[in-house]
């Protein structure tokens, strides 16, 4: 059996004269989890769409589970779950009818009581779709694209809107999906989620890849020394304290009171060490500046999202 379950190449779709997909390439294996991430725009819904076979590419090559989706979709139907952001479920159907009318259309599904169960929707077998929670809403459509036992499933903001406990419940879900060799894609604007669930990563901003790999590979498993000070540090001066490679980077931080969050990368092996950090407290001394929540921590992949994409809002 090949290891692609997903293979895109060269991708590219427009809307109008609007590029939205502009040469994206990436692979997603199967019993391996893929979590595609970019700004809002990126490209992540469409590049998903034309995987899904709901768009057709104007340019590029997709294959899913070595077909063609957008003329082989009858074929990819009973061996791919979809799990819409929007939920994609009438909303008069109760919520119980309409996993046990989806499970119907498969060979061999999963009970859908057994799933209803699973992601604590028992009580809530009888409620029409419109009057669920979101976050019931999203587990549903999340049993609905797991029922039918699929070798690929494509989830779209699986946990947006949940409690921490359905949160986790959707995780534990996703790892034995993985277990059990189905492939996963999901898009996530969690990094958390991501970092947690993801075998590779796939960062995506103006239609393009501009990174790729696992988090390990991505954050290069990397530590800096961090604290929270008053803006306006003259970090040219700490950077000349340092040694040679250092790098000091600054971003706007979470409180009023101390409005900026600073960085002190290394090249050095292992990351900052005893005679580092004195170096930077000591600077530090001499410039009356104090260093609240001094810390080393490794470099997340939040950090190297926002690196890659900007720290700016978008609209879309």
């Amino acid at each position: 059996m090949e290891t692609a379950a997903v293979e895109v190449t060269d991708l590219v779709k427009r809307y109008g004269d609007t590029t939205a997909v502009a040469g994206l390439s990436f692979t997603a294996r199967r019993g391996a989890v893929t979590a595609l991430l970019g700004p809002n725009g990126a490209g992540k819904t469409t590049t998903i769409e034309v995987c899904e076979g709901f768009r057709r590419a104007d340019a590029g090559r997709v294959r899913v589970l070595g077909l063609d989706p957008a003329t082989h979709g009858a074929r990819l139907r009973p061996r791919v779950g979809v799990m819409p952001q929007s939920g994609g479920v009438p909303t008069g159907a109760r919520a119980g009818e309409w996993l046990r009318l989806v499970a119907a259309f498969h060979a061999r599904p999963v009970p859908p009581e057994d799933l209803l169960e699973r992601l604590g929707l028992t009580s809530a077998a009888g409620t029409p779709f419109r009057r669920l929670s979101g976050g019931q809403q999203q587990r549903l459509s999340l049993a609905a694209a797991v029922v039918g036992r699929p070798e690929l499933v494509f989830l779209d903001e699986p946990t947006a809107g949940l409690d921490p406990q359905a949160r986790r419940a959707t995780w534990d879900l996703v790892g034995e999906l993985r277990a059990c060799g189905v492939g996963v894609v999901l898009t996530t604007h969690y990094m958390e989620e991501a970092e947690r669930l993801a075998d590779r990563v796939v960062i995506i901003d103006h239609g393009r890849v501009v990174a790729d790999g696992s988090t390990d590979e991505l954050t290069d498993a990397r530590q800096e020394l961090r604290f929270d000070a008053a803006a306006g540090l003259d970090t040219g001066s700490l950077l000349a304290a340092l040694p040679a490679g250092s790098r000091v980077e600054s971003a706007p931080g979470a409180t009023a009171a101390d409005p900026h969050r600073y960085a002190v990368l290394t090249d050095a092996p292992g990351g900052p060490g005893p005679e580092f950090v004195a170096t930077v407290t000591t600077w530090c001394a001499a410039n009356g500046v104090l260093p609240e929540g001094l810390r080393v921590q490794r470099r997340s992949l939040e950090d190297v999202f926002l690196e890659l994409t900007g720290r700016e809002l978008r609209e879309s």
